[in-house]
């Protein structure tokens, strides 16, 4: 059995199960096939995390035919011990052989594949000369709910990544802010995540004072001063599963208008929450939250989606943005996060992690979304 800090560990069995979806999805798609690249897509449909090299590595994936993986011959050995290796074929190439020889019999000539984004145009092209009549899209537009569908052990590590990103925020809100640089925050941020059980960090938005206007500030010298409003956002990954929280903070108490703005984004975050629901749309989440913030006249001050989704990426598809059709199904995860932004002065937002259930939704983030104060 896993120990309490340690996830259900994934089988041959369950990377079996997703190349075989992923290859019936292209095939009800009209895709010949899918080809992966390494990156996030191998490692949720393989286990295996090769770095991406002008070596080609390739995954070919096609409805009723076994899995195979490209791989150079001084990799081989590593892609044998990944965890799904079992469910897969491997095919080898050795340096000064022509690669795209290998993989080239492996795919329909005049078919048209997904391929993944990440993949290196170098690659792409040297299928393409080869097999001239073969065509490709990207993942993204093609399948874009390839990686969407969490499982239950998929589930179990966006929770314990969440929770551990909860964590952080409560002891962030122990240490000193005024006097301080934004990088240090955003360090303390990045030492509390790995303490708490994070590979990887990913990102550390401070946005103090006027800075908190740009959603995506990156943590500069600015030291932050009492009646400064603090934008934190935060995450990475942990057990290969990805954390994203936010939460606004101010140095000292607010004033009447900080706290009324804070208040307004609280609203319309609970609004979007309330949405989720099993069949609704991506873009009512983003309908929802935008409603509230609109209704109080600051709608041009919410410049950015509602949310996106998460897992093996802290960003991935789903995403909550007006136009977004995609229907809500059990297992998919995303964030909501509404925020408002006064240029020069200062923003907020407020951001969870939520997973659809069978009868509504559930946050992964717990934290309080009251506006914290800190000294």
């Amino acid at each position: 059995m896993p120990s309490p800090n340690q996830p259900v560990p994934f089988t041959a069995d369950d990377y079996r199960a997703r190349m075989a979806r992923a290859a019936e999805s292209a095939a009800e798609a009209g895709l010949a096939g899918v080809l992966v690249a390494p990156g996030p897509d191998l490692v949720h449909l393989t286990g295996y995390r090769p770095v991406n090299t002008e070596r080609l590595t390739l995954l070919v994936l096609r409805a009723g035919e076994d899995p195979v993986l490209v791989v150079p011959t001084l990799e081989a050995p590593d892609a044998e011990q990944a965890v799904g290796s079992p469910a897969l074929t491997l095919r080898d190439w050795t340096d000064g052989k022509d690669p795209y020889a290998v993989a080239a019999p492996l795919l329909d000539a005049d078919g048209r594949f997904g391929i993944s984004d990440n993949a290196w145009a170098m690659h792409l092209l040297g299928l393409q000369q080869f097999l001239p009549g073969t065509s490709y899209v990207s993942l993204t537009e093609a399948l874009p709910m390839l990686r969407a569908v969490k499982d239950a052990a998929e589930l179990e590590r966006l929770a314990a990544a969440g929770a551990a990103a909860d964590a952080t925020y409560e002891e962030i809100l122990k240490v000193r802010f005024s006097g301080r640089k934004e990088t240090d925050v955003a360090a303390d941020l990045a030492a509390l995540l790995k303490q708490f059980g994070h590979s990887q960090v990913d990102f550390t938005v401070v946005g103090s004072g006027p800075n908190g206007a740009n959603p995506h500030h990156e943590a500069g010298d600015r030291t932050i001063e009492r009646g400064d409003m603090v934008v934190l956002d935060f995450g990475g990954l942990k057990h290969g599963y990805g954390s994203d929280t936010s939460r606004t903070v101010h140095v000292g108490e607010p004033t009447a208008e900080e706290q009324r703005v804070h208040d307004i984004v609280r609203e319309a975050q609970e609004a979007g929450c309330r949405a989720v629901r099993p069949g609704a749309a991506c873009q009512e989440i983003d309908r929802a939250a935008r409603a509230v913030i609109t209704e109080f006249g600051y709608g041009e001050r919410f410049i950015h989606r509602t949310g996106h989704g998460i897992g093996v990426t802290t960003h991935e598809p789903p995403y909550m943005i007006e136009g977004e059709e995609q229907l809500l199904v059990p297992g998919m995860c995303f964030s909501v996060e509404p925020g408002i932004y006064l240029p020069g002065r200062f923003g907020v937002r407020i951001e969870d992690i939520v997973t659809v259930t069978d009868d509504g939704g559930r946050r992964l983030n717990t934290t309080a979304r009251e506006l914290a104060v800190v000294e």
